[in-house]
C-alpha cells in the first residue's frame, strides 16, 4: 500500500542527512569553524518546526500523501538551491561578528535560509507518520534507514566532488524522491505533466554536473564552489597580485590548495641572528585556513635550519632515528634531515598533503627523500599500533598563531595534545631519547603553558623522573620550545643548551639548575612570567589550586575532554562582555559564548514554538492537560537522551577512527540504521516492552565506564577491525534507542492521534536545546558526564512509559 511512499521518505531523509553532514564541511571551509553544533541545531529546529506546522494546519494531513511528498521533494530541492545562493552571496562573516552589528542580521538570514530545507523534509516525514496509521513505525524506520544511508554517502560524495558535489547529490536525491511518487496519485491532471518532464530534465542535468565536478576534482583543479571568509588564510593569499593556485583537491576530510607567490614566509622561532635570507616557500592551505609553508630547498642547502629553536636536539643526538608527528607542509621533516638524522619516520593524517607536494614539486620534496618513511594515519593510532622506539620525537609547530582572546578554535578537539597522547609519546622514546615540541608564546602565558602542563602530567603518570629534572625550556620572540629527556640532562648537555641560547639569542625559561637571573635577557618582557609560571607548575604542592586560580583554563586536557584551545573560564565573563564591539577578535574572547548565545536563542525559539501549538490545540479542546503533559515530558526526555548519547559517541569515535568526518559517518549511520531496524519491530506483539527499556538502561549506563577503558585496545586494531567493532558495539544500542519513540507514537495512535505532530515538534525542539547543552557540558566536564546524563534521561523516560502510560 505505502511502498513507493516509504521509498520516497527514505530517499528524502537520505538527501536531508547528506545535506546536514555536508554543511559542516562547508562551514569548515567557508568560515573559521565547522559550526557542527549550529548545523545540528538548525536541522533539528527545522524538523521540530515541521511538527508545529502540522499541528497548526491539520489540513496538510488530509492532502494525498503521494502529492504531498512529490511537492515537498521538489520544495526541498528549490530550498537547497536558494539556501546555497544566500550563504554564498550574502556577505556574512563569523570573524567580524563581534564588532560588525550587521553580521547579526546576516547570521539570522543564514539561519533561516538553512533551516527551510529541514522544515520541508520534516513536513514530509511528519505527514507520513500522521497518515500512515498502523504503518507509522515503518515510515519512522524508513526515515532512520534513509538518514543512515545519507550519512554513509557523504564521505564518498566529498571524496568524488567536494562540498559542491555533495550539495548537488542531495539535490539529485530530492528530485528522485519527488519522481518516485509524482505519477502515483491518480488525481494528477494534464496541466501538471509538463512539471514532471521538467523535474526529469533537471534531474539528468544535475547528475551530469555532479559527474563533471568529479572529473575536475580528480584532475586536481576542482573549483572551490563557495565564498570564503575574507579573513581566512586562503582569501588573504589570493590578495597578493601575482598569487596563483597550482593545485586544488577535495577528499573526504578536507579541501587542499597549493598557492605560489603569496608572500609565504614561515620559519617559527627563527633566531634573529640568522644572517641569510629565508628559502623560497609556497603556501599549503587545508580547508582554506592559514597557509602552512612548503619549503622548496634540499636538506643539504637548508642552512636556516641551524637557527631554528629545535636544532639543538639534532646537535645533542646526531645520526638519530627521528619520528615527526603532524608534519603538515614538511618543515619538521626538512629540519630533521638538515640536522643529520639517519632516518625519519613522518606521520601525516591527511593523504592530500604529501600527494599535493609530490604532484607540484617532485624534485624538491622532503617527504620523498630516500631516508624518509611516510605513514598516512592518525598520530594517535600510529602511536598505539607500532612499537618502534626513536631517539627523537618531534612535534613541530604547524598551527597558525591563535590569540587566546579568539575563541574560534576553542570547540575544536585535538587528540594529539592530551595527557594520554603525551604518555604514549614518552613510551616510544629510546633510553636517553628526547621529545621536543614548540608552541606559540602569548601573554599571559596560555598555549605553551598548557602544553607543558600536559607533559608534566604525563611524566608523573609514567613515573620516569621528576619533571623539574627532565625538562629544558627556552623561548624566542614568539615561540616556546620544550625538551624532555627520561634520563635527565648532564652538565655538559646543559652547558651546550646555554651556549646555544646565548648564540641564538633565545631566553632560558627552565633548566634543572636554572637561576632566575638567567632568564628574560634577550627578548625582554616586563617580568619573567614564563619562568615564574613554569616554576609554580613544577614545584607547587597543589597544582590543581594553581590551575584554579590562573586567569585562563590551562589544566591539562585528557581524552575525556580533548579541547586544547578551550581556555575559557566563567571568571572571564565581565572582561569578555566589556570587550564586545570594541576589539576585532571574534566572539569577544571565547567561542564558548557562541554556545551560550545559541542555547538562549534555541530555548526561546523552542519553547515559544512548542507553547503556541499547545495553546492552539487547547483552544480547540483537543487535548486534556494530562495528555499534553505526557507528550511534553516523554518526548522531551527522548530528545535529550538520544542527543546526549549520540554526540559524545561521535566525539569518542574521532579518536578511534582518526577524523571527525569518519566518526560522524560511522556513529550516526550505525545508530540511525539500527534505530530504524528497531523501530520497524516496535508494533510486533512479541516485543517485551519492559525488557527493551531495561536493556537500554543497562547499555547506556555502561557506556561512560567502558568507552575509554577500551580505547588503548581498540586503537591497536587495524581499521577493518575497528569498523567491525563499531558496527557490532553500536548496533544493539541503536536498535534499543530506536524503540522508545515509535512506542510512544503507538500510544498516541490509541489515545491522542492528533498529538503525533506535537510529539514530533517537542522531540525536535528539545533536541535542538540538547545538542547545544551537550557541547557546553562536555567542553567543561567531559564526555562521560554527558553520557551519564543521557542514561538518566532514558531512565526517566522508561519510568514515565511504564508507570504513567501503563502498558
Amino acid at each position: 500500500m505505502f511502498r513507493r511512499q516509504l521509498l520516497s521518505v527514505a530517499i528524502l531523509s537520505a538527501a536531508t542527512l547528506l545535506l546536514e553532514t555536508t554543511l559542516t564541511r562547508l562551514f569548515a571551509v567557508a568560515q573559521f569553524y565547522h559550526f557542527a553544533f549550529l548545523i545540528i541545531s538548525l536541522a533539528l529546529l527545522g524538523f521540530g518546526a515541521s511538527g508545529t506546522l502540522l499541528s497548526i494546519f491539520p489540513g496538510l494531513q488530509k492532502t494525498s500523501l503521494e502529492r504531498l511528498l512529490a511537492y515537498l521533494g521538489l520544495g526541498f530541492v528549490v530550498s537547497v538551491g536558494v539556501a546555497y545562493i544566500i550563504i554564498n552571496f550574502l556577505p556574512f562573516d563569523s570573524y567580524s561578528i563581534a564588532w560588525d552589528r550587521r553580521q547579526i542580521f546576516r547570521f539570522f538570514l543564514f539561519y533561516v535560509a538553512l533551516t527551510i530545507p529541514f522544515i520541508i523534509s520534516g513536513l514530509g516525514v511528519g505527514s507520513a507518520l500522521a497518515q500512515a496509521g498502523d504503518w507509522s513505525h515503518k515510515f519512522y524506520a524508513a526515515n532512520l534507514l534513509g538518514s543512515g544511508l545519507g550519512v554513509l554517502l557523504t564521505p564518498s560524495a566529498l571524496f568524488l566532488a567536494g562540498v559542491p558535489g555533495a550539495i548537488l547529490l542531495s539535490v539529485i536525491l530530492g528530485l528522485l524522491a519527488c519522481l518516485l511518487v509524482y505519477k502515483q496519485d491518480q488525481n494528477w491532471d494534464r496541466k501538471q505533466k509538463p512539471l514532471g518532464w521538467l523535474v526529469s530534465v533537471v534531474f539528468m542535468g544535475t547528475l551530469f554536473l555532479f559527474i563533471l565536478l568529479t572529473a575536475e576534482n580528480f584532475q586536481n583543479r576542482a573549483p572551490l564552489g563557495m565564498t570564503i571568509s575574507p579573513y581566512k588564510g586562503l582569501a588573504q593569499a589570493r590578495r597578493f597580485p601575482n598569487s596563483k593556485t597550482i593545485y586544488q583537491r577535495w577528499n573526504a576530510i578536507s579541501r587542499l590548495d597549493l598557492v605560489v607567490d603569496a608572500g609565504t614566509h614561515q620559519l617559527p622561532g627563527l633566531s634573529y641572528q640568522y644572517p641569510g635570507l629565508p628559502p623560497e616557500q609556497i603556501g599549503l592551505s587545508v580547508d582554506a585556513d592559514a597557509l602552512q609553508a612548503v619549503t622548496l630547498i634540499q636538506p643539504d642547502d637548508f642552512d636556516a635550519a641551524a637557527y631554528l629553536p629545535e636544532s639543538i636536539v639534532f646537535e645533542l643526538l646526531p645520526d638519530a632515528q627521528v619520528l615527526v608527528l603532524d608534519a603538515g607542509g614538511g618543515l619538521g621533516v626538512l629540519q630533521a634531515l638538515a640536522g643529520g638524522a639517519e632516518n625519519v619516520t613522518v606521520v601525516v593524517n591527511n593523504s592530500l598533503i604529501p600527494q599535493a607536494i609530490a604532484y607540484a614539486f617532485p624534485d624538491i620534496n622532503a617527504y620523498a627523500q630516500s631516508n624518509v618513511r611516510t605513514i598516512i594515519e592518525s598520530e594517535r593510532i600510529y602511536l598505539q599500533q607500532e612499537d618502534e622506539l626513536f631517539d627523537i620525537i618531534f612535534l613541530p609547530l604547524t598551527n597558525a598563531f591563535r590569540p587566546v582572546s579568539s575563541g574560534v578554535y576553542s570547540l575544536s578537539e585535538n587528540d594529539l595534545l592530551t595527557v594520554e597522547s603525551f604518555s604514549k609519546i614518552l613510551s616510544r622514546l629510546k633510553p636517553g631519547g628526547v621529545f621536543i615540541f614548540t608552541r606559540w608564546m602569548q601573554l599571559p602565558p596560555s598555549e605553551s603553558i598548557r602544553a607543558i602542563a600536559i607533559l608534566v602530567e604525563a611524566i608523573e603518570q609514567a613515573g620516569i623522573l621528576a619533571p623539574r629534572d627532565a625538562l629544558v625550556i627556552y623561548r624566542g620572540i614568539q615561540t616556546v620550545t620544550v625538551m624532555f629527556r627520561s634520563t635527565g640532562w648532564t652538565s655538559v648537555e646543559l652547558a651546550a643548551v646555554r651556549n646555544f641560547a646565548q648564540d641564538r639569542k633565545y631566553d632560558l625559561v627552565w633548566l634543572p639548575d636554572i637561576k632566575e637571573d638567567e632568564t628574560n635577557h634577550f627578548n625582554r618582557i616586563p617580568e619573567p612570567v614564563y619562568y615564574l609560571t613554569i616554576r609554580e607548575i613544577l614545584t607547587s604542592q597543589d597544582r590543581d589550586v594553581f590551575y584554579e586560580n590562573y586567569p585562563y583554563d590551562i589544566s591539562p586536557p585528557s581524552d575525556n575532554r580533548p579541547f586544547f584551545f578551550h581556555f575559557f573560564k566563567w571568571e572571564q565573563t565581565p572582561e569578555v562582555l566589556a570587550s564586545l564591539g570594541h576589539i576585532w577578535q571574534p566572539f569577544g574572547g571565547s567561542g564558548y559564548f557562541v554556545l551560550v548565545a545559541l542555547l538562549l536563542t534555541s530555548i526561546m525559539l523552542s519553547f515559544g514554538m512548542i507553547l503556541f501549538p499547545i495553546i492552539w490545540q487547547r483552544k480547540q479542546d483537543i487535548f486534556s492537560v494530562a495528555g499534553i503533559s505526557k507528550v511534553l515530558i516523554y518526548f522531551s526526555l527522548l530528545g535529550i537522551a538520544f542527543l546526549f548519547i549520540e554526540i559524545p559517541l561521535i566525539q569518542y569515535w574521532i579518536l578511534l577512527l582518526g577524523h571527525p568526518t569518519y566518526a560522524f559517518t560511522v556513529v550516526v549511520a550505525v545508530l540511525l540504521v539500527f534505530s530504524g531496524i528497531g523501530s520497524a519491530f516496535a508494533r510486533t506483539s512479541w516485543l517485551p516492552r519492559r525488557a527493551v527499556f531495561v536493556l537500554l538502561l543497562v547499555m547506556t549506563f555502561m557506556l561512560p565506564f567502558s568507552v575509554q577503558q577500551l580505547s588503548g585496545f581498540l586503537l591497536s586494531l587495524p581499521l577493518w577491525e575497528r569498523l567491525l567493532f563499531s558496527v557490532f558495539s553500536l548496533a544493539p544500542l541503536g536498535i534499543l534507542m530506536g524503540l522508545p519513540f515509535p512506542l510512544g507514537i503507538a500510544w498516541l495512535q490509541t489515545k491522542f492521534k492528533m498529538g503525533i505532530p506535537l510529539a514530533w515538534a517537542v522531540n525536535g525542539f528539545v533536541s535542538v536545546i540538547a545538542s547545544v547543552m551537550a557541547a557546553m557540558i562536555f567542553l567543561t566536564y567531559g564526555y562521560k558526564i554527558v553520557l551519564l546524563l543521557g542514561a538518566c534521561a532514558y531512565t526517566c523516560a522508561a519510568l514515565l512509559y511504564m508507570r504513567l502510560i501503563r502498558v
